[in-house]
């Protein structure tokens, strides 16, 4: 398989894992609550990963952890080329598991006024999953 990017790569989510965890897909979308989602979600960018830990559904602590693909990925549709060209957000999904090999222990934040706004979209339906 050619990489798509060499990483290192990230997964925001509110969740305690440990090193080791795997990370799969199958569980409900923190954007749609009618959604199962069919891949796991990751990012080369930890801000990116931070925003989403930051809109994670759970009462946890956003956390950002440091993973490694255990196989095949692809862009993530859902902010690359059906929405953005190229991939900017350096985004990407998998079916396959995403293995948790450390995790940071801080990470540049978004300005709260925009995960406010941003959760307000998602409340509203901010558009239809790419799943």
């Amino acid at each position: 398989m050619t990489a798509l990017d060499n990483g290192p790569f990230f997964h925001g989510t509110k969740a305690q894992l440990q090193v080791g965890d795997q990370l799969t897909a199958g569980f409900q979308s923190n954007y749609d609550e009618s959604v199962v989602m069919n891949h796991i979600y990751f990012t080369a960018i930890a801000k990116g990963a931070g925003l989403a830990a930051e809109m994670a559904k759970g009462s946890g602590r956003p956390r950002v952890y440091i993973v490694e693909p255990t196989g095949e990925f692809e862009n993530d549709p859902n902010v690359t080329d059906k929405k953005f060209p190229g991939n900017p957000t350096r985004s990407y999904r998998s079916r396959l598991p995403l293995k948790v090999v450390g995790e940071l222990e801080s990470w540049e934040l978004y300005d709260p006024e925009f995960i406010q706004q941003l959760r307000a979209r998602v409340e509203n339906g901010m558009g239809k999953i790419i799943n």
